[in-house]
């Protein structure tokens, strides 16, 4: 039974009562080979920087890169799974890409809460993007939050 309230627990996400600036949660991945060949499978984004070697070694970046979007997906998975949470709604994000990321490199992706806009159910997030101690992503995301009521 306590695994089944975990559950539920784990389902509902903040509501816009309980955000507070400064707040912030993390979500770690690393990305695979898999992972690049089925994002791109799934996206249609077959840019050959992501998936020909010989074509990526002539390139600024000397070799294969990730997709910038597959990493910004971790941004997604931090507001929707933890901070807010679970009933947010992705209202925009800016993006700033500032280093590439390759296959085998351990993706941190963290959202702080800078502003809570309780009348309107929004919360503005900064969002960052790591690798070790490198930011690859910076931006901020809105969110429509649900209240209690």
């Amino acid at each position: 039974m306590d695994d089944v309230r975990q559950i539920q627990r784990d389902n509902e996400g903040h509501c816009i009562e309980d955000l507070s600036v400064g707040m912030t949660a993390s979500f770690a991945k690393t990305v695979t080979e898999a992972d690049i060949v089925l994002f791109a499978g799934i996206s249609g984004d077959t840019n050959p920087v992501h998936l020909n070697q010989e074509y990526a070694s002539g390139t600024m970046f000397q070799g294969r890169i990730a997709h910038g979007m597959l990493s910004v997906s971790f941004i997604s998975a931090v507001l929707g799974t933890k901070l807010p949470g679970p009933g947010a709604i992705y209202m925009g994000q800016t993006l700033r890409f500032k280093a590439p990321v390759r296959a085998g490199d351990t993706v941190t992706a963290r959202a702080t809460v800078t502003e809570v806009i309780p009348e309107k159910r929004r919360v503005i997030v900064r969002t960052v993007c790591t690798v070790g101690e490198t930011v690859v992503i910076e931006g901020e995301a809105t969110l429509m939050v649900p209240t209690r009521g």
